[in-house]
């Protein structure tokens, strides 16, 4: 990758990979081609959700909810999930065969109690900004290439929100893998697909 190229690693923490509380099955397959493309590349940043115990996504924190019920929030539809990657937690940090020094920046995401966030550029109310945007338009970045966990979750909403904000944006999905909620990989892989980016 060239300078002006940036590669984000999403969310490749303990609790997506097997045995996590938010398992994507397969995660951990992400992790060695992961390696491989940040030693490749001369700008890296990790993404990291990070979640206080009482976030407004976990189904626990509502009556009479259950995970994977669709609750509607005051900037939309959520998604209620499994109790996950919460600050301090195992769950919470990175894999440990993640190169995490090959990074030069972790954004961390999902803090605010009141709503959630999958994108590492914009919390989901589509307004709060992670600060992400900033740090590579500092660093002239014009190319953003992304792998982690779930495609078609905070992949595919970093993805779409890189898109929109100018930047050309490739999707490495052999370094990818999905929740597959309800239909969610073939919709994100096609959304993709329509907005332009170049899904490899």
């Amino acid at each position: 990758m060239t300078s002006t190229s940036a590669l984000l690693v999403i969310d490749v923490q303990n609790d997506f990979c097997e045995g996590g509380a938010l398992e994507v099955a397969s995660g951990s397959e992400v992790i060695a081609p992961i390696n491989e493309m940040m030693e490749a590349s001369e700008i890296v940043v990790l993404s990291q959700d990070w979640h206080p115990n009482s976030h407004q996504s976990f189904a626990q924190n509502h009556e009479n909810r259950v995970p994977y019920e669709v609750m509607t929030m005051p900037y939309g539809p959520q998604v209620l999930w499994p109790k996950h990657c919460v600050v301090e937690t195992k769950g919470a940090e990175f894999h440990p065969n993640l190169k995490t020094g090959f990074a030069q920046m972790v954004v961390r995401k999902g803090f605010r109690t009141e709503i959630d966030s999958y994108s590492a550029f914009f919390e989901n109310d589509k307004t709060t900004a992670t600060g992400l945007d900033g740090y590579l338009k500092s660093r002239s970045v014009k190319r953003v290439t992304l792998a982690g966990l779930a495609l078609d979750f905070c992949v595919f909403y970093s993805a779409m929100d890189a898109q929109a904000l100018g930047y050309e944006v490739v999707v490495e999905t052999e370094a990818c893998r999905a929740i597959d909620l309800d239909g969610s990989l073939e919709a994100a892989l096609i959304a993709m697909k329509n907005a332009g980016i170049r899904v490899k």
